[in-house]
């Protein structure tokens, strides 16, 4: 399968997978939990961006059919511009063509006239007899009328012949001319005929490119359309989480332990029979659970922006005052007591530090999945130093 439909595919199935699942979400036949509400908003943003890479890739080649498109319409201009010329010089040599039949017509037409009018005078002087130099002589009226008289026999035979001679010549000139503008006519015919064959040749790849762009226009705008009815719909979902967000804070609004913001309506609960320590814990570590990573965070202050490894779990224990002032992964090594605790252990090495609070692993790691420094699954603890505080 090619990569456009299989990649076409694969988002058609995501864009429906997020309209079905957001439409049954609405309808009421599946409960709108925070976990799945999360899961559509998650499902639909990657159909959004799913999408939009989908619309550039085709915007992309779009433009690249379009080059295509003006390359097509230049040659084919040039072309167009060739075979016009082209037809007029044909049309020039077929203008000259005829005009040199026409004339070749006009000196046989001469030739058979001066023909005939030789013709005619050889047979008149024949049938009358042609008089010899005596009797020109002795008809003649004195010298003058004897030389006009011999002239004028000479002219009238030297005229003849020059004018069959002239007519003969022209009439071959003429008829070389007709064939080389024969020839001519011939070669420019089949230029002719070359140019045009290019020409339907260029119009064809043009109609062609004209295709695809329509094609490829239409898929765009369908994309668009999903694109929008996408938006729409995770916009809705968004607000629904916000609204949700608002509600589970208002019941559950933060206080305030010393100087430590917990919130005990948190995404982690503590379990029954906990000890009061670890409801705090679990609070604090609720209060940052979702704050981004930033390296040294939580060691200048408790309050930070961000917290990196070790200032997470030091704003976490300091909640229950398990803790004074914030410690590096390399003072967690030596705090407290030796080996896992019943309710709190925390890991540290030189690198990186994180505790397992009732089962739960409170770790920067965990971020990277699910935007929560909560997991429910266990890290590889070798080459972690286990300590955990005093009674727990």
């Amino acid at each position: 399968m090619p990569p456009v439909i299989k990649n076409r595919l694969l988002l058609r199935a995501l864009v429906v997978t997020a309209l079905v699942a957001g439409a049954l979400l609405g309808s009421g036949l599946v409960p709108p939990s925070s976990g799945d509400l999360q899961s559509q908003i998650d499902s639909s943003r990657s159909a959004v961006d799913s999408l939009r890479s989908s619309i550039a890739a085709e915007t992309a080649r779009i433009r690249q059919t379009a080059g295509g498109l003006a390359a097509a319409q230049q040659r084919l201009s040039s072309i167009q511009a060739e075979l016009s010329a082209r037809e007029a010089q044909l049309r020039s040599v077929q203008g000259a063509l005829l005009a040199a039949r026409d004339h070749l017509v006009e000196l046989e037409n001469r030739l058979r006239r001066a023909s005939q009018a030789l013709a005619a005078n050889l047979r008149a002087a024949y049938e009358s007899g042609r008089p010899d130099l005596v009797s020109v002589i002795l008809e003649s009226h004195g010298f003058s009328d004897l030389l006009e008289r011999v002239n004028f026999m000479q002219r009238i035979g030297h005229q003849d012949a020059q004018i069959v001679g002239d007519t003969r010549v022209a009439r071959a000139e003429v008829f070389k001319e007709a064939q080389r503008l024969a020839a001519l006519e011939r070669r420019d015919r089949a230029l002719t005929n070359e140019i045009l064959a290019q020409r339907n040749q260029v119009a064809a790849i043009r109609a062609a490119l004209l295709n695809r762009q329509i094609e490829q226009l239409g898929n765009r705008a369908s994309d668009t359309a999903k694109l929008h009815r996408l938006n729409s719909r995770l916009g809705a979902l968004e607000a629904r989480a916000a609204a949700q967000a608002r509600a589970a804070a208002a019941a559950a609004a933060p206080v305030v332990v010393g100087s430590i913001s917990v919130n005990a309506g948190g995404m982690v609960q503590p379990p029954p029979g906990a000890p009061t320590a670890i409801a705090q814990v679990i609070a604090a570590g609720n209060a940052i659970a979702t704050l981004p990573y930033v390296w040294g965070g939580g060691h200048g202050s408790f309050q930070a922006s961000g917290y990196d490894c070790s200032g997470s779990v030091s704003y976490a224990l300091a909640a229950a005052g398990l803790l004074s002032s914030p410690l590096g992964s390399t003072g967690f090594e030596s705090w407290g007591e030796a080996g896992p605790g019943r309710w709190i252990t925390v890991y540290a090495n030189a690198d990186h530090a994180f505790m397992v609070v009732a089962g739960w692993r409170f770790d920067t790691v965990a971020l990277a999945s699910g935007g929560t420094r909560w997991s429910q699954t266990m890290a590889d603890t070798s080459g972690f130093v286990a300590r955990h505080p005093h009674g727990l």
